[in-house]
């Protein structure tokens, strides 16, 4: 899809109830030149084969550089696979390595706030530091086009979870003051034709769930986070969102204990697991994890030779084959 005279993106449709829609890979740089990509999808042949088939399809240039938005697996899972296979170097947030581990090349650049990395022929995306989603996410803008892209800062179809209330918030107004922002291209969900005020509605609505989270908690009874998330969210939201929602919940309630207007008392921790039931939790899961790759090495193979039963004879059903000539 065209987003502008230097942007393109590649749309996968998602299922996933995190991800309405789309998770998008987007592709920018000047026709005919070198590309740069934010962000590549998870580490699964559905995103890997889309883009390929993308590349193969619609784009007439390479990949130069493949960068992210933040560190999260649906956005890095393919940067190994866009090294090896598509022969792009790799950049990443500066200090984002640790959080990276294992997805990554040994080699990466590392991009920060103020950077601008020139594609050429006048295609300059500047760096925006913008923590909250996550620690490390980042904010990528064409300002000479408009285009900004956001990861899950800003989300197409829906709010997005918060991990840090306070630099959210800061971060949703430095995005409000950019000059000529025309449109934002999330990670996931639809192309947003009207970025300032989505970004106000944003803002609005982390305001107002403050307010409802103080509204409930007025009349002096003790709640849980979870129990603040049931009764402001009620049947708001589809109940597999939950736990994302008691994540917001609670950085709300860490801002408004930062700032004195709430009070926590402790909570008991469950008992801690012997070292050995450890240990036999995380043999079962490293045992899962090697069956879901053999599941995933068979399926690729079961792939692999129903092409090649296309491209050959069916050998398998004769040791002869009729023949055919002219009555």
């Amino acid at each position: 899809m065209q987003i502008s005279k230097s942007v393109r993106a590649a749309m996968v449709p998602d299922e996933n109830v995190m991800h309405p829609d789309f998770t998008s890979i987007y592709l920018i740089g000047p026709p005919g030149g070198q590309s740069l990509t934010i962000d590549s999808g998870e580490a699964t042949e559905r995103y890997q084969w889309f883009l390929r088939g993308y590349l193969a399809a619609t784009e007439h240039a390479e990949i130069g550089i493949a960068t992210i938005t933040h560190h999260h697996a649906d956005h890095s899972g393919n940067l190994k696979w866009t090294k090896e296979f598509l022969n792009a170097e790799i950049a990443i947030p500066k200090g984002g390595r640790r959080l990276l581990t294992g997805r990554i090349p040994r080699q990466v650049h590392q991009y920060g706030d103020g950077d601008v990395l020139d594609m050429g022929g006048g295609v300059r995306l500047q760096v925006i530091e913008t923590p909250g989603h996550s620690s490390d996410s980042l904010c990528y803008y064409l300002e000479e086009e408009g285009v900004l892209f956001t990861g899950d800062t800003l989300l197409g179809s829906s709010t997005t979870t918060v991990w840090d209330l306070g630099d959210y918030r800061r971060s949703l107004e430095k995005l409000l003051e950019l000059p000529n922002l025309q449109v934002i291209c999330p990670g996931h969900g639809k192309i947003v034709e009207d970025p300032r005020e989505r970004l106000q509605m944003y803002v609005n609505h982390r305001n107002m769930r403050e307010q409802q989270i103080l509204e409930v908690l007025k009349d002096g009874e003790q709640l849980s986070s979870w129990d603040i998330m049931l009764r402001v969210y009620g049947d708001e939201i589809d109940t597999r969102l939950r736990r994302a929602a008691d994540g917001n919940v609670r950085s709300h309630l860490d801002q408004l204990l930062e700032e004195g207007r709430v009070n926590e008392y402790a909570g008991k921790p469950k008992r801690r697991r012997s070292e050995r039931a450890v240990k036999r939790q995380h043999e079962h899961e490293r045992e899962r994890d090697r069956i879901l790759r053999e599941a995933k090495k068979i399926e690729a193979a079961r792939s692999r030779e129903e092409i090649r039963r296309q491209e050959n004879p069916p050998s398998e059903q004769w040791s002869k084959p009729p023949l055919y000539d002219l009555a």
